[in-house]
């Protein structure tokens, strides 16, 4: 297959991943704080949302676990399907249960997203080394649904009207996505590229599970209220941007990090990527200011990205060992993480109305994954 072929293929596979994860799943984060202030949605009822949104997350890795390469391009295409209706749905009034109860469903779409794709380029056609631009695509999406988001602000929408622009903007991606994933289907791509995915030294597969569920909850905490804590801190700025900060992050950090895992090995690269992110995780805590935000969004989107572009290939070489559908574990048990982080930090927060302690907790979950790479 000629270069442009597999060019395409990855970013046809990145659109998939951006509608899925940057649009179906990241973009509460920023429409969040103003369903708060249009009263569709108090603090807590968002954190039950989130909560729902991970555990819909959790359920659809559980699902795809039966999933097959064979079939990812299907299932790549009714993730973009699942996902364009939920969030054209939240655009209308709804009742909190039915708003927790469509996050839910987004979130089985969302895990579908993250498997099929990565099942559909790293498997059926054999690109391992299109991760990055795939992961990449979480990112990119991310950074362009926050922006979309400001413009509409900027323009005196509100939040069901963000919601409609992004179920549209998402369709129209889909729609261009779908062509390169269908009619490639059953291709696959030739052996060299397969090599290549495989030259580095396989790890310990249940070790590794650890660490992916580690760094879940790790995240989360910050991917979840960052715009809250950011709208709080500094009124005047708009919390999307820093948000779109994230995301920009992101995008090109993908690159460097498989880069840094194929120089380093998958052991040295993840220890080095965890680090960073506990800082970035830790920051707003340290230093409460307009520059210890960004700096935070900085770090933890150019290293949350990262992370599943050094482990989900690692899980691809681990899995002839395990003998198992590896990705769809290590999917699994990140949703198992992500679940426990909002509702230790609703929990926290109702206690000391503040996220500091959620934050320093997550904080050391990526710490405590640094120790277990030593049993990598």
């Amino acid at each position: 297959m000629s270069a442009p072929a597999r060019l395409r293929a990855a970013i046809a596979a990145a659109v998939i991943l951006a509608i899925g994860m940057g649009f179906g799943r990241f973009a509460f984060t920023a429409i969040y704080p103003h369903m708060v202030r249009e009263g569709v949605l108090s603090l807590r009822d968002g954190s039950l949302a989130a909560s729902a949104n991970y555990a819909g997350y959790l359920l659809g890795a559980i699902l795809a676990m039966r999933a097959r390469a064979h079939s990812a391009h299907r299932l790549c295409l009714w993730s973009v399907a699942g996902t364009a209706l939920c969030l054209g749905v939240l655009a209308l009034p709804l009742p909190v249960w039915l708003i927790v109860t469509v996050r839910g469903v987004a979130g089985v779409f969302s895990a579908l997203a993250m498997v099929a794709a990565s099942l559909w380029l790293l498997v059926q056609r054999g690109h391992g080394r299109g991760a990055p631009l795939l992961y990449a695509g979480v990112g990119a999406g991310i950074a362009v649904s926050a922006e979309l988001l400001v413009l509409a602000s900027q323009l005196g929408w509100h939040s069901a009207g963000m919601w409609l622009l992004l179920a549209g903007v998402t369709a129209l991606a889909g729609l261009a996505a779908a062509p390169a994933i269908a009619a490639s289907g059953q291709a696959t791509l030739a052996a060299p590229a397969q090599a290549a995915a495989s030259a580095l030294a396989p790890v310990a597969p249940w070790p590794l599970v650890l660490i992916y569920g580690l760094a879940g909850f790790g995240y989360i905490v910050t991917a979840t209220y960052l715009p809250v804590l950011v709208g709080a801190a500094l009124p005047g700025l708009n919390s999307a941007h820093v948000w779109a900060v994230f995301g920009l992050g992101a995008a090109p950090s993908c690159f460097l990090w498989h880069r840094l895992h194929e120089r380093l090995g998958t052991r040295q690269a993840l220890r080095f990527n965890l680090l960073l992110q506990a800082l970035g995780v830790a920051l707003p805590v340290l230093a409460p200011t307009a520059a210890g935000y960004l700096l935070s969004a900085i770090l933890v989107g150019g290293t949350f990205v990262g992370t599943v572009t050094i482990a989900m290939p690692a899980a691809q070489r681990a899995a002839v060992k395990a003998g198992t559908n590896m990705m769809a574990i290590m999917t699994v048990v990140y949703g198992i993480g992500q679940i426990i982080g909002p509702v230790l930090a609703g929990s926290l927060y109702a206690q000391s109305h503040s996220f500091n302690g959620a934050l320093l907790a997550a904080a050391g979950a990526l710490l405590l994954a640094i120790l277990v790479s030593l049993r990598l």
